[in-house]
């Protein structure tokens, strides 16, 4: 470890990974209740259990972030960080109030939290993943402005490279697109209009500058290739990156009272959308071909081959299947859409968040070169058990919205709701099970920060 401020790093990753055992956790018993509606009934109803997951996701990745961009942006810019003491303080704040949040989801009814957390003042709860109340969302706008304005005086006040500009574009879209969280017009189609201007543009735009940002970081260290060749190919895929992501908004506008222009622009750009994914695949795989050095931290770069290979199947390949609008018409809502969902979120950003700890973390504990041979086996079994019980999971997924789309859309005898959800019941039991898979991953990864130093 070059600079001492780093070390604000670990905090953010290891709360991070708890969180991730909470959110897989969550979507279990979501994935219970599913087979038995009853379950944990009223303690805990579905509506809960579901907003309680989505958060928790948004709550990790942002920590995630956070830590990645305290760990690289000292060692890119060939400084310390501004201010070690704002990145802690951030930290404990955060995690204050994203625990207050979801032991408000839990043991408050919502109705009840939106009267005592002042939502009358300023309405802006009750929306998909911005269920968070009021002085939650102030306190996260207070959290990124002071993580950005660290970073970007970080970088004012050192050297600036290629990363650091992609990485500092993409928190400032972070914070600028949240403030729409706190815009909520009276008509449900502009509402919906500009929702995704958070929500998408967050997902498919700025998160994938850091992402781009973080990647490229992991792979200088691990490879040794030249900075400017990782640079062209970086600008490259940004630039494809923000032409499709921020056009491809428009496949969220299909069909819900937006003007009929958006069928065409969503439906285009979303069929770039897959291009940059791989790109993303030959950036990672060509760098690994032409390494000038052969790191120790094997498994580092695996987790980044990784990432960029779930990252286009999830967000590329899942998301192209029903983001033309002639489709979208018919699996808009389906268990497709889930299946898009939680392969993109995890082959991107949870994958890479992965990759990031994999690298940063030994070297914070003291192990420059990374973990032992035997921990990194673990940690590789861990990658496998992991992407296959979500491959699986998606898999499960998708199966579960063709016999839904099949059942209520466009068979020729067509059935109800809850009558398509009994005849799926058995691809959900394969569901559930591909997700103890992913959870006994973590764990396995939990465990594989306690392997033994042995190197034989």
């Amino acid at each position: 470890m070059k600079y001492t401020s780093q070390t604000v790093a670990k905090p953010y990753f290891i709360f991070a990974l708890i969180l991730l055992a909470g959110e897989i956790l969550f979507g279990l018993l979501m994935a219970i209740q599913y087979l038995y509606g009853d379950f944990l009934f009223p303690l805990i109803p579905f509506n809960v259990l579901r907003m309680v997951h989505t958060n928790l996701l948004i709550v990790l990745l942002l920590n995630g972030f956070m830590g990645a961009t305290y760990y690289l942006i000292p060692e890119e810019t060939e400084r310390e960080l501004w201010s070690p003491k704002l990145a802690i303080l951030t930290f404990w704040v955060f995690a204050a109030a994203g625990v207050a949040t979801i032991l408000g989801y839990l043991f408050v009814p919502y109705a009840q939290l939106t009267e005592l957390t002042f939502n009358n003042l300023l309405p802006t709860m009750g929306r998909e993943f911005l269920e968070q109340p009021l002085p939650t969302k102030v306190g996260i706008v207070l959290v990124v402005v002071s993580y950005v304005v660290n970073t970007i005086m970080t970088v004012l006040l050192g050297r600036r490279t290629v990363i650091t500009t992609v990485l500092i574009s993409g928190l400032i879209g972070l914070a600028v697109f949240f403030l729409f969280a706190f815009y909520v017009p009276d008509n449900l189609v502009m509402d919906k209009f500009f929702w995704w201007f958070t929500v998408h543009l967050w997902v498919e735009a700025t998160w994938e500058l850091i992402m781009g940002a973080i990647l490229a970081f992991v792979l200088i260290k691990t490879t040794g290739v030249d900075r400017e060749h990782i640079d062209k190919w970086l600008y490259l895929i940004i630039a494809m990156t923000m032409v499709s992501g921020i056009l491809g908004t428009g496949h969220h506008f299909f069909y819900m009272g937006a003007p009929e222009y958006w069928l065409w622009i969503g439906s285009i750009s979303s069929a770039v959308e897959p291009l940059p994914f791989l790109l993303m695949i030959l950036f990672a795989f060509s760098m690994a071909r032409d390494r000038k050095i052969k790191h120790d931290n094997e498994i580092a770069l695996t987790w980044a081959k990784g990432t960029a290979v779930m990252s286009f199947l999830g967000a590329g390949v899942w998301g192209f299947f029903h983001t033309l609008a002639p489709v979208n018409m018919f699996t808009h809502g389906t268990q497709l859409t889930a299946a898009h969902g939680h392969l993109s979120f995890y082959g991107a950003y949870i994958m890479i968040i992965f990759t990031v700890i994999s690298y940063a973390m030994p070297i914070l504990r003291g192990r420059p070169h990374g973990n032992s041979k035997s921990a990194q086996k673990v940690e590789l079994t861990s990658f496998w058990m992991m992407n296959i019980g979500m491959l699986g999971l998606t898999l499960a997924l998708s199966a579960a919205g063709i016999v839904q789309i099949m059942d209520q859309r466009v068979g020729t005898e067509l059935i109800g709701f809850m009558e398509s959800q009994e005849s799926i019941a058995s691809i959900y039991m394969v569901r559930a099970g591909f997700g103890v898979l992913v959870l006994a991953g973590l764990f396995t990864y939990f465990y594989s920060f306690f392997v033994k130093e042995n190197n034989a």
